[in-house]
């Protein structure tokens, strides 16, 4: 590890620990349980990190509140804006009710109806813009500069990775020894955070990022040197769907940490989503389901390794699982 990169997990572990001080108390320590059937199937230790029962149903709360709780007292009383159908629309919806905050989240004009209920529940105002989620979200963005209003990004925000890594502190606590992580990623805030606390102390944990065929945007900008636009398909792992902002801090953060990618296929995702069912009794999204995927897939490259699955997110409508189960 250069000086350089020495720095980037520094910095990331610095913002870890002053999130952990911030949002301890918002959030719930989430169990690191250990899963026998995946452990005999790969002869290996499996433990899984079940951010699927995070308040809000996903990791998402913890990028969220962090960076919620350190805005400035006049930002916060201008209300901020984000752009989010899923899980991160959800989890800026509860900060702002819980912290008694004012603000808007932008949706693609094509949010589901279920999507659409289970954000009014918070009674956040809800605003649409476009047909694609990068679209929305630039455009949110640049409604929040216009109007002099804080942007809360879903991923690309020091604060946003420092609130995801505190999933790494959690870790260290729970687990001896970890050989690697498997990990979904999206924009990246996730295995960001917890590549960049972890690989701080211990360089030797491999970091592998899971994405599905369909949009596979980090993995293949990675391979570019740069990140690229391409085109997603429909896929089950609807929360990494999509493309990266330009300039994303993420991706340099995975460009020096994540060490491996592994992609799954649409099949791979709707097995592993019943198979969670099945084995665990837990329902998990798709994008949760990327590990679980992605593990399967390569089980024989974890051989007497310990590995830590993170279970990242429980929202699936039930349309969807119809589907997958019939």
């Amino acid at each position: 590890m250069n000086n350089k990169d020495k720095t980037i997990s520094t910095d990331i572990k610095k913002e870890a620990v002053k999130a952990e001080n911030r949002i301890r108390k918002y959030i719930r320590n989430t169990p690191l349980e250990y899963s026998p059937y995946l452990s005999q199937l790969g002869n290996c230790k499996v433990f899984l990190k079940l951010e699927n029962i995070q308040i809000t149903g996903s990791f998402k709360l913890r990028g969220a509140m962090n960076k919620l709780l350190s805005l400035l007292k006049k930002d916060k009383e201008k209300g901020v804006i984000t752009a989010s159908s899923g899980n991160h629309g959800a989890a800026f919806a509860y900060g702002l009710k819980k912290l008694g905050l004012k603000g808007t989240i932008y949706l693609p004009e094509c949010t589901s109806k279920a999507k659409i209920k289970a954000l009014s529940y918070y009674e956040t105002d809800l605003k649409f813009f476009g047909t694609d989620c990068v679209k929305t979200e630039a455009f949110a963005k640049k409604t929040a500069e216009k109007n002099n209003l804080e942007f809360i990004s879903p991923y690309n925000d020091p604060k946003i990775i420092g609130g995801q890594a505190t999933i790494g502190i959690e870790l260290t606590s729970q687990i001896k020894k970890i050989d690697s992580i498997l990990a979904p990623i999206g924009g990246g805030g996730l295995i960001s955070g917890i590549a960049g606390y972890l690989k701080s102390s211990d360089k030797n944990i491999k970091i592998i990022g899971c994405q599905p065929k369909n949009s596979p945007v980090m993995y293949e900008s990675i391979k570019a040197r740069k990140i690229i636009e391409m085109e997603s398909k429909a896929t089950l792992s609807d929360g990494t769907a999509g493309g990266i902002e330009k300039g994303a801090i993420t991706f340099d953060i995975c460009k020096k940490y994540v060490d491996d990618y592994i992609i799954v296929t649409e099949n791979e995702i709707k097995e592993a989503i019943k198979l969670f069912l099945d084995k665990h009794q837990i329902l998990i999204e798709g994008a949760a389901a990327l590990s679980v995927a992605s593990f399967i897939k390569v089980r024989e490259k974890f051989e007497n390794k310990n590995v830590v699955l993170i279970i990242s997110g429980a929202k699936i409508s039930l349309e969807k699982l119809k589907e997958i189960l019939c």
